[in-house]
């Protein structure tokens, strides 16, 4: 069943892979037979459900979970059943597209008003005198 992160962005479940590990943490006496842990492995770069931007900004966003051959790992280990990490790790990852598809907004410079120009330049005058006056006073002058 393909992941629906938004109502426009489908991730196929050819470009989703999970296997399942040995996890520490609980468990009780399951801990050491049971693989509850998941591994969810996103190709990234060979996914043609985002575009490049938004590929671009997912990365930033993972850091170091995303591999050398442009894969997005993410492991849930927290809770006892392989279903319950399962939805953590889809949930997970759903997060972190939806964040990467937000387009952050370009900045306009904009030029300073005559005004605060002029407000910075009085500033700066008053600033120089105050520390005239504070320095020794010389009678040579």
């Amino acid at each position: 069943m393909p992941l629906e992160v938004t109502s426009s962005v489908t991730i196929p479940d050819s470009d989703l892979s999970m296997t399942f590990v040995r996890a520490s943490g609980p468990g009780g006496q399951n801990v050491n037979k049971v693989a509850s842990a998941v591994q969810l492995r996103f190709e990234l770069e060979a996914s043609a459900a985002l575009d490049w931007g938004t590929k671009q900004r997912l990365r930033v966003l993972a850091g170091r979970r995303v591999t050398d051959d442009g894969g997005l790992q993410i492991i849930a280990r927290n809770h006892r059943t392989q279903e319950q990490n399962r939805r953590e790790a889809l949930e997970r990852l759903s997060d972190l597209i939806r964040q990467a598809l937000i387009r952050p907004k370009t900045r306009k410079a904009t030029k300073p008003t005559k005004a605060s120009q002029q407000r910075r330049m009085d500033t700066k005058t008053k600033v120089r005198r105050t520390k005239t006056l504070r320095s020794k006073v010389r009678w040579d002058d």
